[in-house]
């Protein structure tokens, strides 16, 4: 093993568990060697010296009395003396070759089992950081050709299972975006191309030898209008992913006034498709955002109901307490549609036959839509209406402006 791999080791998660483990059993260890032997060492000096004594035979009193009482002689008190030094001096000497004995044998099992556990910590260490190193060595391989797998890690719970199951949801997530990405770049892609595609034919067809005057013009007009869908098409998806982002500035907005702005200036648009356009601005709504993208959504979700609608039909625009609400009449939109429309360039199929086949759009409205609402922390959802048409709401976690 090079020197990385040894630096790898040392520094590992399972070497320092392994230190940590096998430090506390030593420290562990040390404490009880030290209480049993200040324990041993307080009582051993007179256990040892009771057994002593009643193992030695002492000198007899002699028959001597003084008054009906026993009086010892000089010669008995001196050797009644000598037993207890000898006494003394075995105790001592056997409590010390006992706690020396203790220490020692204390000592070398210490060491022993310290040798033995740190082996099984190091094992055990292992074990616990197995699936670790299994996320680990996933996350490495990841790539875009195999962000369909998954640990699926198996295991009767615990805090390792929970962080594997949730690099699966991860990877779930990260999945789906870059699934969402590569088909919004498609899709861009294509409809850029269609526009152009469009463009050069009608130059090539209308330009070529000597047209008429009257032919040139209908195809400049064919190329203006082409030009003018290719522009909407590129400022939505540049607003798109703007919308994607932070918001970049935030203030105080009345929604309730922006709503009412917008619908006025689609009125003339109304009346061209025949369309009612009904505002209800009667509660005031005050939002923290940026008012041009908030602007932005409210022309859009108006615009797409006028658009997506037929000659005679209504639009409902309601700003209520915690939210916009958009509703409107036309064909009927099947409710398993619904959550599609707000992918980038979904249109459902009923949707999709407007009134106006050469009127813009790009099946970008709704997805703007939902962009602008999550930069700003608001819910978008949508409900197909029983009588056709779609009812879209977005739904702001703010409370409405107070009243003057």
């Amino acid at each position: 093993m090079n020197s990385d791999g040894r630096g790898r080791v040392w520094n590992s998660e399972r070497t320092r568990l392994t230190a940590l483990y096998t430090g506390l059993l030593v420290l562990a260890g040390t404490l009880l060697t030290g209480l049993v032997y200040f324990l041993v060492r307080e009582s051993l000096d007179s256990r040892i010296g009771t057994a002593v004594r009643k193992a030695t035979p002492m000198s007899k009193p002699s028959a001597g009395t003084h008054f009906g009482r026993a009086q010892p002689s000089r010669t008995e008190g001196l050797v009644r003396g000598g037993d207890i030094h000898v006494t003394r001096e075995v105790s001592n000497v056997a409590g010390d070759a006992a706690l020396s004995r203790l220490l020692t044998v204390s000592g070398v099992s210490l060491a022993v089992f310290t040798l033995v556990f740190a082996a099984l910590a190091w094992w055990m260490a292992g074990r616990v950081l197995h699936p670790v190193g299994v996320i680990t060595a996933r996350a490495r391989q990841l790539s875009g050709a195999n962000l369909h797998e998954r640990l699926d890690l198996k295991s009767r719970g615990g805090e390792l299972k929970e962080l594997a199951d949730t690099f699966d949801q991860m990877l779930d997530r990260i999945e789906h975006l870059v699934a969402a990405r590569q088909r919004f770049a498609a899709n861009a892609a294509h409809e850029l191309r269609t526009s152009l595609a469009v463009q050069r034919a009608a130059a090539e067809i209308g330009l070529a030898d000597d047209p008429p005057p009257e032919k040139v013009t209908r195809m400049r007009r064919k190329l203006i209008e082409n030009a003018e869908d290719s522009e909407r098409l590129i400022e939505s998806l540049l607003l798109l992913a703007v919308s994607d982002r932070q918001l970049q500035r935030s203030e105080q907005v009345a929604l309730h006034d922006i709503t009412a702005r917008c619908a006025e200036g689609l009125r003339d648009e109304a009346a061209r498709r025949s369309v009612t356009l009904h505002v209800e601005t009667a509660e005031p709504l005050s939002v923290d955002g940026d008012p041009v993208l908030l602007e932005h959504t409210v022309h859009n979700l108006v615009s797409n109901g006028l658009r997506y609608n037929h000659p005679g039909g209504t639009v409902r625009v309601r700003v209520g307490e915690v939210g916009l609400e958009v509703a409107n009449t036309g064909p009927k939109v099947p409710s398993a549609d619904v959550p599609r429309l707000f992918e980038p360039f979904r249109r459902a199929e009923e949707r999709g036959r407007r009134q106006d086949p050469s009127d813009g759009g790009a099946g970008l409205g709704l997805s703007i839509v939902a962009s602008i609402a999550r930069a700003h922390g608001a819910d978008t959802r949508a409900t197909a209406n029983h009588d056709g048409g779609l009812t879209v709401r977005v739904l702001f976690p703010h409370r409405p402006m107070a009243r003057p």
